[in-house]
């Protein structure tokens, strides 16, 4: 199937009966929706999970050592893309990729509703971070295989598709975090319980749409291993893994291998693999003059999303914490759970994404360009922290602040996201080497793997005390390379061959 060209792709999928778009878009959207509920979901209540007490349903872990690990495993759940696309790319096509993935998480969501020990929690903990790596960067690149690169409602088709992961992220905190703290108890299993019957869900609607509204979409093997290689290959892998097995082992058992060291070790591979992706990819024999070109562009817009996800992703640790121990949660009579602020930002995205859709469409070639949207981004995420320092310099860092403040810092942050994320997935797809399509998919996501590496570093910086300089730090870094990205949008748009 290597040699189906991309408009015999394009032409197996039904163009109409989605809104207006191909109809392989409905299969993918409540696809990613059931996905999406599954994993915020679980992300809702994991931290409160890891740091409450025993005595009140959680694993009593120091709440310092759980911002930290919800950082080290959301990079790792992004940098697993890495493995999905290599595979989705030389062994099996993206469509099975996502399924598979899907069976994974849903097994490590089962997981995580048995009540049990720290070591079950981190069994389920590889199971989804697996999971997640096979089908997060191929069901957006499967959203790619349904649009020709001239079809202008790309970046419209990309904006729908993420209202759909943002509706399920905004209806999971909500409905989760409610169950699991119904009746004035914790009872996190049965969230969690929830979760797997989310990912369950969006396997059977994959299943049994795919085949009519996707037709050959996400069947092609772009660049398929030779048998030959095959052995060679898997063998070396199967090798490493023990390698790696054997030396952890003896790193714990010898006291080397500490979370901070381990902390370290994620961090430094979280900027090891992009440099060593984009090497791979410029240097490959495979990848064309214009699409090196093309990869060069990608870096300054590679760097940007990393400083944006570092500011949005803390919205499940740093933020997570402050609603649930420096805010009121008590505003008009209701009385608010802490997981509910994180349906805001999908909540802001179902909102705003298709005013944003619509105003790319009605701008048509009068839109801003893809680097000055990505300045944009950061301008806004800068903003998002610049206002949360307010009610720690009018009220203090030991008064309860009203929830509002968490509310317009979420909102910023949604504007700069709908200006970086939907336009990033879809000008990834349009840099991409043909070669490494599925592998590009994944080095986006590997934007998001750095930032939260470097939150894991920065997350113990952050108490009641450093407030001011924590936030203003962080929100002034973003919002002054966002000026520079906007000053020269211009010659990174030069590199982009003919592409807007």
């Amino acid at each position: 199937m290597a040699d189906i060209t991309k408009k015999e792709i394009v032409d197996s999928v039904p163009q109409k009966g989605f809104f207006g778009h191909p109809k392989g878009l409905f299969t993918l959207f409540f696809t990613e929706f059931w996905e999406r509920f599954s994993y915020y979901g679980m992300r809702a209540i994991l931290v409160y999970y890891m740091y409450y007490e025993v005595s009140q349903g959680g694993l009593g872990l120091d709440r310092s050592l759980a911002l930290s690990i919800m950082s080290i495993y959301g990079s790792l759940v992004y940098m697993s893309g890495i493995i999905g696309g290599w595979l989705a790319d030389r062994v099996f096509g993206t469509s099975k990729a996502v399924f598979y993935g899907g069976v994974l998480i849903m097994l490590g969501h089962i997981a995580l509703a048995i009540p049990g020990s720290v070591s079950l929690f981190f069994a389920s903990m590889v199971l989804i971070v697996l999971g997640t790596g096979l089908l997060k960067p191929n069901v957006s690149s499967v959203v790619g295989d349904i649009y020709s690169p001239e079809d202008n409602r790309r970046d419209a088709g990309f904006s729908i598709f993420y209202m759909g992961i943002n509706l399920g992220g905004f209806l999971a905190p909500l409905v989760v975090g409610s169950v699991a703290t119904s009746n004035g108890s914790n009872n996190f299993h049965l969230g969690f319980s929830l979760a797997a019957i989310g990912m369950l869900i969006g396997l059977i609607v994959f299943v049994v749409t795919k085949k009519k509204n996707l037709g050959l979409a996400g069947t092609v093997v772009n660049n398929r291993l030779a048998p030959h290689e095959k052995k060679k290959i898997f063998t070396t892998i199967a090798v490493g893994f023990v390698v790696i097995a054997i030396l952890v082992l003896i790193g714990i058992q010898t006291g080397i291998l500490t979370f901070p060291v381990f902390v370290n070790i994620i961090a430094f591979l979280g900027i090891l693999i992009p440099v060593s992706y984009f090497i791979v990819m410029y240097r490959s024999p495979k990848t064309t003059a214009v699409e090196r070109s093309n990869l060069v562009a990608y870096i300054p817009l590679f760097i940007a999303a990393v400083m944006f996800w570092a500011i949005q992703e803390q919205g499940s640790t740093i933020l997570a914490s402050y609603a649930d121990t420096r805010t009121q949660l008590e505003i008009f009579g209701l009385k608010l759970k802490p997981a509910f602020f994180q349906s805001l930002n999908p909540l802001f995205v179902i909102l705003l994404a298709p005013v944003f859709a619509g105003l790319w469409v009605k701008l048509g070639n009068r839109q801003p360009s893809v680097p000055r949207k990505f300045a944009f981004g950061l301008l806004f995420a800068g903003l998002s922290f610049l206002v949360i320092l307010l009610p720690s310099y009018f009220g203090g860092e030991n008064s309860l602040v009203s929830p509002l403040w968490l509310v317009l810092s979420y909102f910023i942050v949604v504007l700069g996201e709908l200006c970086l994320s939907p336009v990033g997935l879809s000008a990834t797809t349009k840099l991409a080497p043909a070669a490494f399509s599925a592998q590009t998919m994944s080095l986006w996501f590997l934007t998001n793997a750095a930032a939260q590496a470097i939150n894991a570093l920065i997350a113990p910086l952050y108490s009641e005390e450093t407030e001011m300089i924590y936030f203003g730090v962080i929100g002034g870094t973003s919002i002054v390379l966002g000026i520079i990205l906007f000053i020269i949008a211009p010659k990174i748009q030069s590199y982009m061959k003919g592409i807007k």
